[in-house]
């Protein structure tokens, strides 16, 4: 038995906090995780900008409403879905992910929750435990599963190590420098045979 493991931002869909950095003007939202490694120093640097700037959650899922998949995203996934098991592992929050899995056809997808407070105001985020995209990679392994694992920023490097296989996917030059050896794809075609491949070598 096998299952595939992807990221959802940069390799599904687009980068929710660019595209709200984008509709607010608030050029520092743009940073992501393909830039900082520490997800917590991230995410309390967001949620003071933020504060500063006055913006709910509300603000948030406005622009996500209109965020669509990638191209050839949806018939990526679906092709995949047709070849084998796939759950997506996120560090993004179902707060944020229910309009995006909507449009994905409903796929499996385990990721953390936000802390607002009366004002709607992001105060904080509970994750579903920390370094889980690695810790779900083991628990598929320690279930039997031989396991692919795929993304783009630095929060997958643990994930993608720890499978039995796995590459990049359109990450970075500062992630390609420091991981030379991890294999890169840079369109749907060459992905998709990168996983049917690491299937044949499973069977």
């Amino acid at each position: 038995m096998e299952i595939v493991c992807l990221d959802l931002e940069g390799v599904l869909v687009p980068e929710i906090w660019i595209a709200f950095a984008e509709k607010t003007g608030i050029e520092v939202l743009k940073r992501t995780t393909r830039d900082e490694p520490d997800y917590h120093k991230l995410m309390n640097f967001r949620m003071d900008i933020l504060r500063e700037n006055n913006l709910t959650l509300a603000d948030i899922q406005n622009v996500i409403a209109e965020i669509k998949p990638l191209e050839g995203a949806r018939e990526f996934l679906d092709k995949v879905r047709a070849l084998t098991q796939v759950v997506i592992l996120s560090d993004t929050f179902s707060e944020f992910a229910q309009p995006l899995m909507r449009q994905l056809g409903w796929p499996t997808i385990l990721c953390n929750s936000l802390e607002t407070d009366e004002k709607n105001m992001l105060c904080g985020i509970k994750m579903r435990q920390e370094d889980g995209k690695r810790k779900a990679i083991e628990g598929f392994r320690g279930m039997g599963f031989k396991t692919f694992a795929a993304g783009d920023s630095y929060n997958d490097l643990n994930m993608i190590h720890t499978a039995d296989f796995g590459c990049l996917f359109r990450a970075p030059e500062n992630i390609l420098k420091e991981e030379p050896d991890l294999k890169l794809c840079t369109d749907y075609d060459s992905f998709y045979k990168e996983i049917e491949s690491f299937v044949m070598k499973v069977h």
